[in-house]
Parts: structure tokens; C-alpha cells; sequence
């Protein structure tokens, strides 16, 4: 029981809101020595881990890429782009982001989108340009709102498309662990068709989440013309 003070670690790393990664690792570096492992060998756990999962380092590949493309207008341009598009509001265009990200992440294609690749050069820089376009230069707590909203577009979407996918990792983990824990025969298609309609309810949910931000944005921000004109006014 005592190994489990990684998990009180971590609580606390995050409950301080300290570093993610430095907490991470902490919390693994004293579960290993709680659990009896030499440091030589907590050391060669996080190698192996590594070496085993190199593939999440592929963010390293594509943000210079990223990057480049910002520096020559990429953002700038998906602001005229839904610029275009007078219907397509804020709330809508998430939503449809939302519907896009849970589809691709069904059938697999779970990396297609993603925060770094997708959400910030393109997605936010698009919702943004939906409500700049109603209602001109937004503040920057409305701003951050928005950004947290296309993030949260994304996160959905894919937590809960991808269980319906039947070769992701978690049902395929899960399926494994209870066929040969229970000496079942659990099918990985059983677990992704009872996925479908939990995908759903989330899309239903966070896409009236996503909806309802457009009035939210129209109440912050008429409020908050209607002080600054009363500013203007009582300063003349």
C-alpha cells in the first residue's frame, strides 16, 4: 500500500499547480523507490517507457512546421476564410469542429487534428474570427474563453470517438485484461457498439454547450458596450 503515495504525490503536485510534467515524473521516481526498485533501475524504467511510447515525441516533428506556417499567415488566413461564411458563428463552427473531431477519431484517424496541429494555427484562430466579425475587437478574457472552448471541442471529441474505434489501445487493453482475468471472450466490436450511444450524449451535450456560447458571447460583450458607452459619456 504504501507505493500507492505516488497517486498522494501527484494530488498534491497538481492540487499546487505545479509543473505537470515535473509532478509526473516525482510521482514515478518514489513510486519505483517505495516499491523496492534500485534508482539504477527506476532509471531504466523510464527508458524503457520511453523507447516503448517514442511516438508521443512526434510533436517535436510537426511545431516547427506549425510554427513556420504561422510566421507566413496561416492564422491570418483562416480568419478570412471564415470570414466568408456570415451563418457559421462562433458556437456553430465548434460544434461542427466538435462532430468533425469525433468522427475522425472513430474511424481511427485520432491524430488528424489535435491541439497543436489543429486547434490553435486553425481552430481558434477561427472562432475568434467568427465573433471578431459580429462584434469587432474582443477583449482578452473573451478571447481566452474562446480558445478554451475550441479546446474543449477538441478534447471531447476525441475522448469519446476513439473508444468506438475498434483497434485504440484502451479497448483493446480492456477487452485483454477481462478475457484473461474473468476467462471471458470479450470482443473488442462489443465494446466499441456500447460506446456509440455514450458518443453521442457527449457530442448532444457539449454541442448545446457549444451552441449556448454564442449568446453567452452576445450577453458579454453588448454588457460590456453599453458600460463602455456609458464611460464615454459620463467622462464628456
Amino acid at each position: 500500500m504504501i507505493v500507492l503515495l505516488g497517486v498522494l504525490v501527484v494530488v498534491i503536485g497538481f492540487a499546487t499547480k505545479r509543473n505537470p510534467l515535473l509532478v509526473v515524473g516525482v510521482a514515478g521516481i518514489a513510486t519505483g523507490l517505495l516499491g523496492g526498485l534500485s534508482p539504477g533501475k527506476v532509471l531504466a524504467a523510464f527508458g524503457d517507457g520511453f523507447a516503448g511510447s517514442r511516438a508521443v515525441t512526434i510533436f517535436a516533428i510537426t511545431l516547427p512546421v506549425i510554427g513556420l506556417l504561422e510566421r507566413y499567415g496561416l492564422q491570418e488566413q483562416a480568419r478570412r476564410l471564415i470570414a466568408r461564411f456570415a451563418k457559421l458563428t462562433t458556437g456553430r463552427f465548434l460544434a461542427l469542429y466538435l462532430g468533425l473531431r469525433q468522427i475522425g477519431a472513430a474511424v481511427g484517424l485520432t491524430n488528424v487534428f489535435g491541439h497543436a496541429q489543429t486547434v490553435r494555427p486553425l481552430a481558434v484562430p477561427m472562432a475568434e474570427g467568427a465573433a471578431e466579425r459580429k462584434y469587432g475587437q474582443l477583449p482578452e478574457r473573451t478571447r481566452e474563453k474562446v480558445r478554451s472552448f475550441s479546446a474543449s471541442a477538441d478534447n471531447v471529441g476525441l475522448f469519446f470517438g476513439e473508444d468506438v474505434f475498434l483497434a485504440v489501445g484502451s479497448i483493446l487493453l480492456i477487452t485483454g485484461f477481462v478475457n484473461t482475468t474473468y476467462g471471458t471472450h470479450l470482443e473488442p466490436l462489443q465494446l466499441a457498439l456500447w460506446a456509440i450511444p455514450t458518443a453521442v450524449c457527449a457530442f448532444v451535450v457539449h454541442g448545446w454547450r457549444l451552441l449556448r456560447l454564442d449568446r453567452q458571447l452576445e450577453r458579454e460583450l453588448l454588457t460590456a458596450h453599453v458600460h463602455d458607452t456609458a464611460a464615454v459619456e459620463a467622462a464628456q
